[in-house]
């Protein structure tokens, strides 16, 4: 049970550290380079932002929590740790390349293989705890609607 408490907290935590450390690249262009942006009328206000990624990192740990309870030695949960962390990674350097680089180029090609590296995770997840792989839905359908919107606001910026 002991164990389970320290599991549950280590993968929030380290979740929402991953989250936090995606911040420091973004907090300093919000009120600077990312406001001389053009955006789509679908762009959600500033303050949105933050909620929606506290709760998708507190899922993602969630989710994380019930991968580590099972056998770590099994190849299915190596290899979905593997796709986790893969897609923890993209998703603190979409921060860096788009809000630290100011590059929404580099940060849309980054979301593109973010999502894909989300979509397997869902599917190695899925293998070993269906719960697991339902908790990064809302993941997936929030990292689908930011693809669109980085898109849409490397369109709108295109510098001749």
């Amino acid at each position: 049970m002991r164990s389970n408490i320290f599991k549950f907290l280590f993968a929030v935590i380290f979740c929402q550290s991953v989250g936090v450390l995606g911040s420091v690249f973004t907090t300093p262009s919000i009120s600077g380079w990312y406001a001389t942006l053009q955006k789509p009328a679908f762009n959600p206000p500033n303050w949105i932002f933050a909620p929606v990624w506290i709760a998708l990192f507190f899922l993602m740990g969630v989710s994380l929590y019930l991968i580590l309870k099972k056998d770590l030695k099994n190849k299915e949960v190596k290899k979905g740790l593997l796709a986790f962390i893969i897609q923890l990674f993209l998703n603190v350097s979409w921060s860096f390349l788009f809000f630290y680089l100011h590059s929404p180029f580099l940060a849309f090609l980054d979301i593109l293989i973010l999502w894909l590296a989300i979509t397997l995770t869902i599917v190695q997840f899925r293998k070993i705890d269906k719960t697991a792989s339902y908790l990064l839905l809302p993941y997936l359908t929030w990292v689908t609607f930011a693809t669109l919107l980085n898109f849409s606001i490397w369109r709108l910026n295109i510098y001749g």
